[in-house]
């Protein structure tokens, strides 16, 4: 089950990297909308740390 948890985790850094790309392509022409993007990286990223550590917590308390 944990191995289905790791390749969640790996989707939110690639949805923060489709985010962060579509920030810079479109930063010179709507500002706005790219610091909206730019949140969404926030967010998934910080999604991706809290997963791994809610992860990593899930499989020392099965090994306990």
């Amino acid at each position: 089950m944990s191995k289905y948890f790791k390749y969640f985790e790996y989707a939110y850094l690639f949805f923060a990297a489709l985010f962060l790309f579509e920030a810079f392509r479109i930063w010179g022409t709507e500002r706005n909308k790219a610091y909206v993007f730019l949140f969404f990286v926030a967010v998934a990223i910080g999604m991706y740390f809290f997963k791994r550590r809610f992860r990593k917590k899930y499989e020392q308390r099965n090994q306990n």
